[in-house]
């Protein structure tokens, strides 16, 4: 067989495994199978040296149009592979738009965060303004100019969450630090009256922080709203006819209140608020433990002494204060029995409201 034969019959195999390839991956075999530095077609072209002078020209264009014709068969089998490759990409990756999307479920308020909103609301309705203040707060803050006394049971250790101090400055408290978690808003109440000259309309919500153990009345953490009000001739009556509203509007109409006598430190007189119990109408029950009624917050008139504190003149002007528990608010309206399901993250729980 003459080197033109041998290179035609190269030809016609080559032409053959290139149109018969299955995939992309086996054509690029063939092509290195005959065209590669290592290929059929280039091991004969390295035979062309051995030839006359008078043959050469005749086989090197022979062996050209081969390698032009191979170069074809496989370039169109490309372009066929790869619209087939594309084609089934497309079928695989292709969206039916007339089927129904998938639903997510929407996010929502957080049924605590949703008392918190309603509940400042309903005294922005009445025209107070919302108040700020830090959750690390100073010991002054949180005891002192709420009257209350060095000796007190919450500033101790067991009550209260100090933070290390490194201002450098002399510790005051319990030999520790004089910077605490706040136990309650009220430090809100002193900031403000100490900013701003009297009429005060304020609510503060926020977290606050005490060292309790988590149980079902009870959590370390939680959220405060207080409200503080300091105008001239406010009386207990003012105070007393504010909270009926918000107990109406957060319980509804035919909730009764009753004001029982209590003791807070920056109030005097000092007072706890109950709401007719919501399952048994104020009859008794188990939730109620029988009495008829649950406790909701504490209020009192503003103590003279903390008016002190911050330049009021209590002979000029008075005032009430009143706090009250988000979550105790939440468990009380939709007879939740234990406050940890409302930090537990159950989304079973939580979807309900």
């Amino acid at each position: 067989m003459s080197i033109i034969e041998e290179l035609q019959a190269l030809q016609v195999g080559g032409v053959a495994d290139a149109q018969a390839a299955p995939d992309l991956a086996t054509l690029e075999a063939v092509r290195v199978g005959y065209l590669g530095k290592k290929g059929s077609l280039t091991a004969i072209l390295r035979g062309l040296g051995g030839l006359t002078a008078e043959e050469r020209p005749a086989v090197g264009k022979v062996a050209n149009e081969i390698r032009a014709a191979m170069e074809a068969a496989i370039d169109v089998r490309g372009r066929e592979l790869e619209a087939k490759a594309l084609e089934a990409r497309v079928s695989a990756e292709a969206v039916d738009v007339t089927l129904p999307g998938r639903r997510r479920t929407p996010g929502r308020v957080h049924l605590i965060d949703q008392v918190v909103r309603e509940v400042t609301d309903i005294f922005v309705g009445l025209g107070y303004r919302v108040a700020e203040g830090p959750e690390a707060e100073l010991d002054y803050y949180n005891f002192t100019a709420l009257n209350t006394p060095p000796d007190h049971p919450a500033r101790s250790l067991a009550d209260t969450f100090y933070i290390r101090d490194l201002s450098g400055e002399e510790a005051t408290v319990a030999g520790e630090s004089d910077v605490l978690l706040r136990t309650h808003t009220s430090p809100v109440q002193v900031r403000v009256m100490e900013a701003q000259v009297p009429p005060i309309y304020a609510i503060m919500p926020g977290r606050v922080y005490r060292r309790d153990i988590a149980d079902p009345s009870h959590l370390p953490q939680f959220n405060q709203i207080e409200g503080l009000v300091v105008d001239e001739g406010i009386t207990f009556g003012d105070l007393k006819g504010t909270l009926e509203h918000f107990v109406r509007e957060v319980f509804g109409a035919d909730r009764r209140t009753r004001i029982r006598p209590h003791f807070f430190p920056f109030t005097e007189p000092s007072a706890e608020v109950d709401v007719s119990c919501g399952i048994c109408a104020g009859h008794g029950c188990r939730f109620c433990k029988s009495s008829g009624w649950l406790e909701i917050l504490g209020c009192g008139m503003v103590d003279p002494n903390v008016f002190g504190h911050v330049g009021i003149d209590p002979a000029v002007y008075s005032g009430f204060a009143f706090g009250m528990g988000a979550e105790r608010i939440a468990a009380l309206r939709y007879d939740i029995p234990d406050l940890r399901v409302l930090i537990e993250g159950d989304m079973r729980f939580l979807r309900q409201f």
